[in-house]
């Protein structure tokens, strides 16, 4: 009897399937607060959550889909992540430049990225140099080079000037960079490095039937459009610009409860993909 072609499930990480203390947005009485579960340890103290009850989710998701992890996060920074359930055999790094192969870079994929960044987009060097310039001391807490990749700032919002990530966003567009903000940080990214054509990919070497895909910022978008279909929650950058499309289900849960929901309805989803 011939198998079933497997449902994939490509899922952003931060403020999607996991959250921070200051973005699980526990709005209810404490005493019906769900319990949590720590998912990231970083210099000993505890960074990221999901709900005990998500990450049972995620475990069943784990034997139902072909499960990848999707995130701007370099790969020091997504294996600092211990999620329940088991070890995902893919995972998409730094946005979409590094694919992950049982947890090792597939050369091959990194190769065809560089080159087709160095072809399309303005260099690295020009971009940094243009944050280093214009971003001020004042706000800005950290430059960061992520994976010879693309660059973030780290800042404090409330001093952050309200008008300057638009001006570095028309800025950066015009160099084949695009701009997000998301929680402290300001990514500046070239345009062709996408979640979603690493999605594609491990698409084409699983043969998925089925693609499903949830993220919550700006950076997510062309994953949710790439997929069959797609969640978002009630919180980030997509839900506060009112941005949806056809196949994407807006989600009113905010926060951690979000995360919970999403692999609700991944698992459901998965299990009855008609």
């Amino acid at each position: 009897m011939p198998t079933q072609p497997p449902v994939l499930v490509a899922s952003d990480l931060d403020r999607t399937l996991i959250y921070s203390a200051a973005a699980l947005a526990l709005t209810m009485p404490d005493a019906r607060a769900p319990r949590l579960l720590c998912v990231e340890v970083h210099e000993s103290r505890p960074l990221s959550y999901m709900t005990e009850t998500a990450a049972g989710l995620l475990s069943e998701l784990g034997d139902a889909a072909v499960f990848v992890p999707t995130t701007t996060r370099t790969r020091k920074q997504y294996q600092r992540i211990n999620l329940p359930g088991p070890a995902p055999t893919y995972a998409i790094c730094a946005n979409g430049g590094h694919l992950l192969v049982d947890g090792v870079t597939d050369l091959d994929w990194l190769t065809r990225v560089t080159a087709r960044l160095a072809d399309e987009c303005a260099p690295l060097e020009e971009i940094r140099a243009h944050l280093q310039e214009r971003a001020d001391p004042l706000w800005v807490r950290k430059h960061r080079i992520a994976e010879d990749l693309f660059v973030y700032l780290v800042v404090e919002r409330e001093l952050l000037p309200e008008d300057w990530v638009k001006e570095l966003a028309v800025w950066a567009e015009n160099r084949g960079w695009t701009v997000s903000l998301q929680g402290r940080k300001i990514y500046a990214v070239p345009k062709p490095l996408t979640k979603s054509a690493a999605m594609r990919e491990v698409a084409r070497r699983t043969g998925a039937a089925l693609t499903l895909a949830a993220g919550d910022s700006l950076l997510d978008a062309d994953l949710l459009l790439a997929a069959d279909r797609g969640w978002r929650p009630g919180h980030g950058e997509l839900a506060d610009a009112g941005w949806t499309a056809p196949e994407i289900t807006a989600l009113p849960e905010r926060g951690v409860a979000a995360g919970e929901r999403i692999l609700r309805e991944f698992l459901r989803t998965a299990r009855t993909p008609q």
